[in-house]
C-alpha cells in the first residue's frame, strides 16, 4: 500500500499543459514553491508532515500501459504525447522542510526545481499529501498541548473520510504527539503504537456489567481499561470496575496499566467522584481516561475544571479538523531558468488581495533562533545563494509592514537552514527517520515555541521575513508589472 502507483492522482490541466508544454518546447527549468497562507485554527504554527510519502510518490512516479491507455480513451492527448508519458519518470531536484518541524505560512515547506513538464504533473499530488498530514499533525500537535503532558490516544478511523485519511491521518497525528493509534493498519505500516479498550457491545453482550468486566481483566490483565458508562458510570460502571480491580488483588495479580473510560455526560464532574471512589478503595493510581467528542478546547477547559482525566482518546474532532477542516497549502511558480546564463529569473503572481502575492526567485528559509533561550526570533526567507553569519547584526522587518523592524545583535543568535534536499535528479536523498523519531523531532520543535505562540486565542505571531535582497527583488518586480500595466492602458 506505500507503494501505490499515484501517478494519475492529479488534475486534468496538469496533464493538458503537460501535452501544451511538450507541443510547444521551451526546456524550461523552472522552481515551484509549495507553502500556506493561514496557519490551521487561528493558530500561531503548523507542523510540517506527509514528506516521506511525497518521496515514495516520486520514487514510484511512472505511467503503466494502463494509465496509457485510459488517458488514450479520453481523446484530448495525442500520440506522440502519450509515447512521451510511457518512458516518463521525474528527473528534478526536491527540497524540503523536514517532517516534524514548525513551520509558519509563506514560506517554501516544498520547493520543486524541474524541467516545467515534470514540475507541473507533480503539483497536485504533493499539495494532496502535505496538506492532509500537515493539517493533522498541526491539529494533534494543539490537542497534545492542550492535554498538558497527558496521554492523547488517536481513535478517529471509523469517522476519517476514507482508508487513506485514517491510516495517514493517524501516521500525522502520532507525529503531532499521540502517543498511539487505534488504526491497526497504521500501526503496522508504520511501527507505531497501537491502542484501545473494549466497546459497549462487549459489556451489553453479557448477562451483567461485572461479568463483562471480570471477563476482559481475565483476558487483559495488564492493560485492562474497563468501560464505565453504558448503564450508569457512578452507581454501576465504578463500583463493578473497582470490584473486578479489587479481586485482581487478592489474586496477587500485579496491576499495572489499568483504569477506567469514560464516554460520555459532564466528565469532569464524573471524572472527579470516580477518582474519588477508586481512591477510597486503593486505586488512586489508576488511568482515568475520557472519549466523546473532545478536541484542544474541550480538553483545555476540562483541565481548567480539575478534571481527574489522565489519559484521553481523541476521535472524530481531530482526524477530520472539523474546525478547519482544509490546510490551504498552495503550489506557485517563482523562477524559470534563464537556459544561457543558467540564472533563475524571478517570477511573481500579483493579486490584488495582498496576501496572495508571491515571494519570486529561487530561495531558501532560515530558522533564526535566540542563543540564550533556544526559541525561534523569526524566520528569514532569501535567495537561495544568501548565507548568513550569526557573527553579523542584521534587521529584520516585516515584508508588508516594513515599518515593523527588529535588529538582531550579532553573536546573540543562530541559524538553521530549513530547506534539504530530498530528491536529486530524479533520486531519493534523504532517509526519513522513524514516525515515533519524527514524534520526538516534533517534540524538540515546539519547545522552541514561546508559549505566547501556542496558545489558541490570539497566539503571537512569529514573524516570516524576506531578506533585504529578496525583498528588494520583490519590489522591483511590482514596480515593472505596474509600469507595464499603465502601458497598457495608455495604448
Amino acid at each position: 500500500m506505500r507503494a501505490n502507483n499515484l501517478t494519475l492522482l492529479t488534475d486534468l490541466y496538469e496533464l493538458t499543459m503537460m501535452q501544451g508544454y511538450f507541443k510547444n518546447p521551451t526546456d524550461q527549468t523552472v522552481v515551484f514553491d509549495m507553502f500556506y497562507r493561514d496557519n490551521p485554527c487561528g493558530g500561531g504554527f503548523a507542523i510540517c508532515a506527509g514528506l516521506e510519502q511525497v518521496i515514495e510518490y516520486i520514487e514510484n512516479l511512472r505511467f503503466t500501459d494502463a494509465d496509457i491507455e485510459y488517458l488514450r480513451s479520453l481523446s484530448i492527448f495525442e500520440e506522440d504525447f502519450l509515447e512521451y508519458l510511457s518512458s516518463f519518470h521525474f528527473t528534478g531536484d526536491i527540497y524540503a522542510i523536514p517532517e516534524g518541524t514548525v513551520i509558519f505560512p509563506r514560506e517554501p515547506m516544498v520547493k520543486v526545481v524541474a524541467p516545467i513538464m515534470e514540475a507541473q504533473l507533480v503539483e497536485t499530488a504533493i499539495l494532496n499529501i502535505m496538506n492532509h498530514q500537515s493539517l493533522i499533525a498541526t491539529k494533534a500537535a494543539r490537542v497534545c498541548y492542550a492535554a498538558k503532558g497527558d496521554g492523547i490516544m488517536e481513535f478517529g478511523l471509523r469517522r476519517a473520510q476514507g482508508p487513506d485519511a485514517g491510516i495517514f491521518g493517524a501516521r500525522a497525528a502520532v507525529i503531532g504527539g499521540c502517543v498511539g493509534t487505534s488504526c491497526v493498519l497504521t500501526g503496522q505500516m508504520f511501527d507505531v503504537p497501537v491502542l484501545g479498550t473494549h466497546a459497549h457491545s462487549w459489556i451489553m453482550s453479557f448477562p451483567d456489567e461485572y461479568t463483562a468486566f471480570k471477563t476482559y481483566a481475565r483476558m487483559y490483565p495488564e492493560a485492562c481499561i474497563l468501560l464505565v458508562d453504558t448503564y450508569d458510570v457512578l452507581k454501576s460502571g465504578v463500583p463493578n470496575a473497582i470490584r473486578v480491580f479489587e479481586e485482581m488483588r487478592e489474586e496477587g495479580i500485579q496491576l499495572k496499566k489499568y483504569g477506567i473510560r469514560i464516554d460520555s455526560g459532564d466528565l469532569a464532574y464524573l471524572s472527579k467522584e470516580a477518582y474519588k471512589m477508586l481512591a477510597a478503595a486503593g486505586f488512586d493510581d489508576a488511568t482515568i481516561s475520557a472519549s466523546s467528542d473532545l478536541d484542544e478546547y474541550l480538553i483545555e477547559s476540562l483541565k481548567a475544571q480539575d478534571a481527574k482525566i489522565n489519559s484521553w482518546g481523541v476521535g472524530t474532532r481531530l482526524i477530520t479538523s472539523n474546525d478547519n477542516p482544509a490546510f490551504g497549502g498552495v503550489y506557485k511558480l517563482a523562477a524559470v531558468k534563464n537556459p544561457e546564463t543558467g540564472e533563475f529569473v524571478p517570477k511573481i503572481k500579483l493579486s490584488e488581495n495582498t496576501a496572495k502575492v508571491t515571494n519570486p526567485g529561487n530561495k531558501t528559509v532560515y530558522r533564526i533562533y535566540s542563543k540564550s533561550t533556544g526559541k525561534i526570533k523569526a524566520d528569514l526567507i532569501c535567495l537561495a545563494d544568501e548565507k548568513l553569519n550569526p557573527d553579523e547584526t542584521m534587521v529584520v522587518f516585516d515584508p508588508v509592514d516594513t515599518w515593523k523592524k527588529t535588529k538582531i545583535l550579532g553573536g546573540t543568535y543562530e541559524v538553521r537552514e530549513l530547506l534539504v534536499p530530498v530528491i536529486k535528479e530524479g533520486k531519493r536523498v534523504y532517509t526519513s527517520p522513524s514516525v515515533m523519531e519524527l514524534r520526538a523531532i516534533c517534540q524538540k520543535e515546539q519547545s522552541t515555541l514561546w508559549d505566547e505562540s501556542r496558545r489558541f486565542s490570539n497566539p503571537q505571531k512569529v514573524y516570516v521575513d524576506l531578506s533585504p535582497k529578496l525583498f528588494e527583488v520583490k519590489r522591483e518586480l511590482i514596480e515593472e508589472m505596474s509600469r507595464k500595466d499603465l502601458e497598457f492602458e495608455e495604448e
